[in-house]
């Protein structure tokens, strides 16, 4: 405010003006020599007090002096007229313009008053003459004087710096001609007097939009004809700041997506529907992702939230990400062709959450538990959203339940990250390795071999199974792991020797790929495929309770396989709560009898009981036999004395490396049918 209030108080062509700076308060802080003129003080007299001591007692008595300079804070200016006083007492009539001064940060600063003497016929002709001159050219408002027809007429210099036109080129315009193709339409000009046109968006002369409240007023030109004075006020900063704070309400700091506010917001646009399952809400969570702050650290947890919010952005059009707080993350979907498409949305967005990120010199698994609903005509938001998050929460009970593995011993997340990364190396690179136990007929023949996992640590060495299983399902890599198993022991079983004549066939237990993953037969076929055995040589061990809790779509995928020679077999049946009707719908070959019965049937009555009706249940309904387990004859003599077709157990060998196994099945031939029977091979 200092520098423009000198440059206006030394300006040669403003020296018949009496003209004051004020602070904001309304102080005199300094003035120029008309105003001593006109007014008859000296500046010691005036500089730091009120500049209400110019006014007539009758207008300081009702506050006037400091309602002007309410009225130029509120507008910018503030144009009066009427008498002032001299220091003698005498009065004059005053042309006075107020306009306020802001920072660049716009606050106030100040005011410069403008007073002229027009107390002469002379100063009155010429104020006519110059109606528009003081106000054009003083005000910060951009301000335009257009004819009937909207063409510009005359327009101050803070309009052509604000629209980047100089005043001859303005004047070759019309008002139409400076709106932005963004303007929402309309004549430029009002047809009520100083009624406010909120948010007409210009054109500056460089392309760039300037959004701006418009005051217009008729009134009329020297020749008598109508003409329209219009003030633009630039709210283009006040916009941007607004939709600043609205995107800060509705949007995620960390990642840029909706918050649960705008997902909400957005959601009450869409909802109802035109129709039932247009509009879809998945709900996702991250799996294990405390452990990730824990041992690496908020920060590179913060790292991982924004490397997911870049793969959800990766979704179709239709499909609008949020993050509601911590690792929970929702989706809205619009344009759905029913209940298929959401589905295949729902896989899409789990598959788009499991990836690899690297924080922190460490390659970490991601996964989510992804649960979705669609809208009904008369689903309320919080409806939709709690329906969204128990499929989410039924997704992850599933996935948790994948894996029958006993609790590993207690582990920091970061020995946790660290042994995950080398799991997941080898898992890659399909560099785990294995060992097979067989699985022995009555008539001493190896029909099957169990393959077992081992995986060695290149700093801990040789790490338990269940150590193993327990970190691939803290890392969401079950499934990879079972892959890459089933991969590695149809390649080691593909030239096996055949045993008694017959092929050996090999068996996996699955427990992180299962029947109803999409794509579980394609890795199958895949896996046949690529090592060159014969479909019926592979037998896909699960857990009774897994098997039992498999929907119509599920059960179709394993038949496809059974019928291209694949078999299944129900691993530890017994310890689950199958009801006969279900076990007759398993699409299963081969019934594994749990080793908790094998180990009582030479001692409990009720063991030997079980045995001997589920041998009888397994050839009721066509099942192969299998009990596992055997560690000594007398449970040998029994089980075969009941029926059971086949036997594995430390009876007969211990788990054995492949090139082992080999030899050993080479040997067993060698003994002849029926002579092993019941016999350590070594």
């Amino acid at each position: 405010m200092r520098d423009g209030a000198t440059k206006m108080l030394t300006a040669e062509d403003m020296r018949d003006y009496a003209i004051y700076a004020l602070d904001a308060e309304g102080r005199v802080s300094s003035w120029n020599d008309g105003a001593a003129e006109l007014s008859g003080y000296s500046s010691d007299e005036v500089v730091g007090k009120s500049f209400a001591m110019f006014y007539i007692p009758e207008q300081i008595e009702t506050g006037y002096p400091h309602w002007a300079l309410e009225q130029a804070t509120e507008d910018g200016f503030f144009v009066d007229r009427g008498w002032r006083v001299r220091k003698d007492g005498s009065r004059f009539w005053a042309h006075v313009v107020i306009t306020a001064q802001r920072s660049r940060s716009g606050d106030l600063d100040g005011f410069i008053k403008i007073v002229r003497n027009e107390s002469a016929a002379e100063a009155r002709r010429e104020r006519s003459q110059r109606r528009f001159a003081d106000l054009f050219e003083l005000t910060p408002s951009a301000i335009a004087l257009l004819d009937d027809e909207g063409n510009f007429l005359d327009a101050n210099g803070a309009l052509c710096s604000m629209l980047g036109y100089r005043l001859p080129e303005l004047r070759e315009r019309t008002g139409e001609d400076v709106l932005h193709p963004a303007d929402p339409g309309g004549a430029l000009l009002a047809s009520t007097p100083l009624s406010p046109i909120p948010h007409r968006v210009l054109l500056r002369s460089d392309g760039e939009p300037v959004r701006c409240q418009l005051y217009s007023s008729a009134s009329v030109g020297d020749d008598g004809r109508r003409s329209w004075l219009v003030i633009f006020h630039d709210v283009t900063a006040q916009i941007r700041h607004a939709e600043l704070l609205q995107h800060q309400a509705t949007h995620d700091d960390l990642t840029g997506l909706l918050n649960r506010r705008g997902f909400e917001e957005r959601l009450d646009e869409l909802l109802p529907p035109e129709k039932p399952g247009q509009v879809g809400v998945l709900f996702c969570d991250l799996n294990k992702f405390k452990r990730v702050n824990d041992a690496l650290g908020h920060e590179a947890g913060d790292q991982l939230l924004r490397a997911v919010a870049r793969r959800l952005r990766e979704l179709p059009g239709n499909c609008e990400p949020a993050r509601f707080y911590g690792d929970e993350f929702a989706v809205i979907c619009t344009d759905l062709d029913g209940h298929e498409e959401l589905t295949a949305l729902t896989r899409r967005v789990a598959d788009l959450f499991r990836m690899n990120v690297p924080l922190r010199e460490r390659t970490v698994r991601v996964s989510a538990s992804v649960g979705a609903t669609s809208a009904d005509a008369d689903t309320k938001i919080s409806d939709l959203l709690r329906s969204a998050e128990a499929a989410m929460h039924d997704d992850r009970i599933k996935g948790c339940g994948q894996v029958g593995v006993p609790q590993a011993p207690e582990r920091s997340d970061r020995d946790q990250l660290a042994l995950e990364e080398h799991l997941r190396e080898d898992i890659a690179n399909d560099r785990v390795n294995l060992h097979y136990q067989p699985v022995v007929t009555n008539d001493g023949t190896v029909s099957i071999a169990e393959a077992l996992l081992r995986w060695r640590h290149p700093e801990l060495g040789a790490v338990p199974p269940n150590i193993v299983l327990d970190v691939a399902a803290e890392g969401g890599m079950l499934a990879d792991l079972d892959a890459c198993v089933l991969r590695t022991a149809l390649r080691e079983a593909a030239d096996w020797p055949t045993s008694g004549g017959k092929p050996v066939k090999v068996s996996v237990n699955l427990s992180g790929l299962r029947p109803e993953m999409p794509d579980f037969t394609d890795i199958v076929r895949t896996a046949i495929d690529d090592t060159g055995i014969a479909a019926d040589r592979v037998v896909l061990e699960m857990v009774e309770t897994v098997l039992a809790q498999l929907g119509p779509e599920p059960r179709q995928a394993m038949t496809s396989l059974v019928d291209e020679g694949v078999q299944f077999a129900v691993d530890d049946f017994g310890t689950g709560y199958s009801s006969l009707a279900r076990i007759k719908e398993m699409p299963t070959q081969i019934i594994k009898l749990d080793r908790m019965f094998v180990s009582g049937v030479g001692s409990d009555s009720d063991d030997l009981g079980i045995t001997r009706a589920v041998t009888e249940l397994a050839r009721t309904l066509g099942r192969y036999c299998i009990a596992e387990g055997i560690e000594t004859n007398p449970q040998h003599h029994l089980l075969r004395a009941v029926g059971v077709d086949a036997y594995q157990g430390y009876l007969f060998t211990h788990p054995l490396p492949a090139d082992e196994f080999r030899a050993y099945v080479e040997r067993a031939s060698e003994l002849g049918n029926g002579r092993s029977a019941g016999k350590r091979v070594r």
